[in-house]
């Protein structure tokens, strides 16, 4: 069916106010202080162009100064679209090109007039806005968040009469998420579905699509697929775009995954995605900056060879190698790119720093995972209290340590807070996560879509009114039966049977409330005279939710009860501050572009929170040191960084133990954490490490013996050496170090081993099990394939195995 689809204008993408008179850039201002890779990154601008970009390279500032460049040789802005993954990443990139073209952000003029420099899930949100017809959509569609797609999964899992034990939800929805991000709709993975579990997902991704468009609501994953299917299907609205974006500037592009792909391919016009594999012999203006050495997100369906095979989909390609960091020391550079030379799916480049100096990477062997945080902490208590060479110590903000699991960072946090040492667990949307602003939320949803039938039901009840479980569920079998909203059963609660009169009561007077806020007088009232805040203020005040925290924070007298009433007070902030900044001309729902209603903006700003990022949430101005995992520190720097639990089943992760991809991103992962670190690094390592209560021997990671020698200081701390302190440290010819045996290839046994490969054995903890490999040397090892429980590797020497 064909929609008629509007001409994206200004007011759908970005437009900006009126700024502070600057001289226009010159071309020679542009590429002024430039490397030469750099400079001819930016003033290639015709066709496609590969930029390939070590850490630390200044990707960021080529970026920037190729949309600035573009516009100053006469580009018009609004025929540009420049694409990342994080609002943060967004943002800088925004205020860098605005300060380049002579005014701030917040002020406008012809020279950044319709730009858009946004995430690709924003923009995703917005085309399906503009042409939600064509998506099967209506435009004011809610973006659901992770809880809220748990909520309705496991109705869906009940509604197909299974079991939550058997068919966990999260699990359910990764499955369901893989699948989307792979262009694989509900229909299309119930044909491909061949065994009993697949099928059974099969019908909850159904009942899960259902209720969704239902509630008329799409979840992060649909953003993507619906886009690419609206992009692929509808001839008026692949033109639009195309039109409209003439330049197509994608950063990370190794952390694509096959939706943004075909995203990316289809509005710069050509590439295999558009054509399922057919290639161009000329290529359109589509630049993608990204560097395969930190593809991370395989686990979440990023695709490696987006970036490997892009000149393989554009043969006319150029491509420009950015080696040079401007990050880290000499020293942290020459081991980060001696190990990632061990992978083979990369494309090599220089990764070097014109700088001289730097103190070796220091790695440390610790007795267990307690030792292992007390050395931590009294390392990064020295960087602070002392001077490092050429420089000051460094502020608690300046330094960070990084995991592979969020399971190590609870003994870690009890040796800092025993050492004094201030520190922030970066987690994400943690505000937003809050019990009490996340019912604040779902209120605010339900005004801004009454369809919402998910924040409905969290908050019918909350706090409570007397409309109960077994109440709500008749209502919505009402409005099931009725083919309604739930909402809208509720305005016929009279009609709905078996309804105890104080329910009917409770329920007529919830209506009322809600309709008081979603009247035309509050909600289509223009912005200027009634305020987003006004509003959040009241819902929060009327709900009773306020009244419920603060008798609850009165009878329990605590600090987090207490705490409850200032989130809320937050949420108001926010919302007062979301009005300060918030631009009309960018919000696809102000067709007009005259001035927004309070929906535009209560819209936008639900929006705006459902499309927080993990990095996101990451506060670098705090005065603390900060805790998180490995992937989450992708795109930051530290001035000293702590990198734990660098052993065989962490890092690399079991997981990855039979699969040579998995382990070169597990590879990878371990490159990300050394090249965050810009003057001081510290590796450690333990002998043993508690898991579910038990301390067990560890292998020291495979990932150690791979660091170039003359690099890297090592000591080892452990008081049992176990027979591994002869061998620690010790320098071979290869000119790497030797920390284990772990690294090596697995070798045939000797003829008298006790466990030959093939044989059964018994562990009194796991079982039953066949070997599958055995490793010599001195710290003897044996890989087991346990039933039931995966594949093992145990020091033979403590491995407590018997023959069968």
């Amino acid at each position: 069916m064909d929609f008629d689809v509007p001409i994206l204008t200004d007011a759908d993408f970005g437009e900006v106010p009126p700024p502070p008179a600057k001289p226009a850039p010159t071309a020679e201002s542009l590429v002024d202080g430039l490397t030469e890779p750099q400079k001819q990154a930016v003033l290639h601008t015709e066709g496609p162009l590969l930029v390939l970009a070590a850490a630390g390279s200044g990707k960021t500032r080529v970026i920037t100064r190729r949309i600035a460049y573009l516009v100053h040789c006469g580009v018009p802005p609004w025929q540009i679209l420049a694409l990342t993954f994080t609002n943060k990443a967004a943002g800088e990139m925004r205020e860098r090109v605005f300060s380049l073209l002579g005014q701030h952000e917040g002020g406008t003029n012809r020279a950044t007039r319709g730009l858009t420099i946004t995430t690709f899930h924003s923009l995703c949100a917005r085309l399906l806005r503009r042409h939600a017809e064509a998506a099967g959509l209506k435009p004011d569609f809610a973006i659901y968040d992770s809880a809220d797609q748990l909520t309705i999964v496991k109705k869906a899992i009940e509604a197909c009469q299974l079991s939550t034990a058997n068919f966990q939800p999260r699990s359910v929805l990764g499955v369901i998420s893989n699948a989307k991000n792979d262009l694989i709709d509900a229909e299309q993975f119930a044909q491909s579905s061949l065994d009993f579990s697949t099928k059974c997902i099969a019908k909850v991704y159904s009942s899960y699509t259902t209720a969704l468009r239902r509630a008329n609501a799409v979840d992060f994953d649909d953003l993507l697929l619906l886009t690419a299917r609206v992009l692929s299907r509808n001839e008026q609205v692949r033109a639009a775009c195309r039109d409209r974006w003439q330049y197509l500037m994608i950063d990370e592009y190794q952390d694509t995954n096959k939706a943004q792909f075909q995203i990316a391919s289809i509005i710069a016009g050509g590439g295999g995605g558009e054509s399922g594999g057919e290639l161009r012999t000329s290529g359109p203006n589509i630049c993608v900056v990204g560097d395969p050495d930190q593809a991370i997100y395989g686990w979440r369906g990023a695709d490696i060879s987006n970036i490997l095979d892009f000149e393989r989909y554009y043969p006319a390609a150029a491509t420009i190698k950015l080696g040079e960091n401007f990050r880290s020391t000499a020293p942290i550079l020459a081991v980060a790119d001696h190990l990632i030379k061990r992978n083979r799916r990369r494309k090599d480049k220089p990764l070097f720093t014109v700088k001289t100096g730097g103190e070796k990477v220091e790695v440390n062997k610790c007795r267990d995972e307690r030792h292992e945080a007390t050395v931590v902490a009294q390392w990064l208590r020295s960087r602070h209290e002392s001077v490092d060479k050429g420089g000051q110590g460094l502020a608690w903000r300046e330094m960070a340590i990084f995991y592979r699991t969020n399971a190590l960072s609870r003994v870690m946090e009890e040796a800092l807070r025993e050492y004094n040492v201030p520190y922030t667990i970066a987690r994400g949307t943690a505000f937003y996560d809050r019990e009490e602003i996340k019912n604040a939320l779902a209120y605010l949803r339900v005004v801004a879509n009454s369809a919402d039938s998910v924040s409905l039901g969290r908050i019918v009840n909350v706090p409570s009114r007397g409309i109960g479980d077994t109440s709500y569920d008749r209502i919505e079998m009402f409005a099931d039966q009725s083919g309604v909203t739930v909402l809208d059963a509720m305005h016929r609660v009279g009609e709905v049977p078996d309804l105890t009169a104080r329910a009917v009561n409770a329920t007529t007077k919830f209506v009322q409330m809600v309709d008081g806020w979603i009247s035309p007088n509050t909600l289509l009232a223009a912005a200027g005279g009634s305020k987003l805040s006004e509003l959040v203020d009241r819902v929060i005040r009327e709900s009773g939710l306020e009244a419920m925290y603060k008798a609850q924070a009165a009878t329990s007298k605590t600090e987090t009860d207490a705490e409850r009433l200032d989130n809320l007070a937050e949420l108001v902030s926010s919302a007062a501050e979301f009005e300060q900044e918030y631009d009309p001309g960018s919000d696809p729902m102000n067709t007009t572009g005259g001035t927004p209603s309070v929906l535009d903006m209560l819209r936008a700003y639900l929006e705006s929170i459902a499309l927080v990022a993990d990095a996101d949430a990451v506060d670098p101005s705090q005065g603390s040191v900060t805790l998180m995992t490995l992937h989450a520190a992708k795109g930051l720097e530290f001035g000293g960084v702590a990198m734990i639990g660098l052993e065989e089943g962490l890092l690399p992760h079991m997981r990855a133990q039979q699969s040579e991809p998995a382990m070169e991103e597990e590879r990878r992962l371990c490159f990300v954490g050394i090249t965050r670190a810009m003057r001081r690094l510290l590796i450690t390592s333990s002998n043993y490490r508690t898991m579910r209560g038990m301390s067990e021997r560890t292998i020291p990671s495979r990932f150690l013996s791979e660091l170039p020698a003359e690099h890297v200081s090592v000591r080892n701390l452990s008081d049992v050496s176990g027979g591994l302190g002869d061998e620690w440290g010790e320098q071979h010819d290869s000119g790497d170090i030797e920390f284990s045996d772990a690294a090596r290839a697995p070798s045939r046994p000797k003829l008298n081993a006790p466990f030959p490969v093939g044989c059964e054995v018994r562990h009194p903890q796991f079982g039953l099990g066949k070997v599958q490999a055995v490793t010599g040397g001195a710290n003897a090892r044996v890989t087991v394939a346990f039933r039931g429980l995966g594949v093992k590797t145990l020091v033979l020497e403590y491995a407590r195995l018997t023959r069968v």
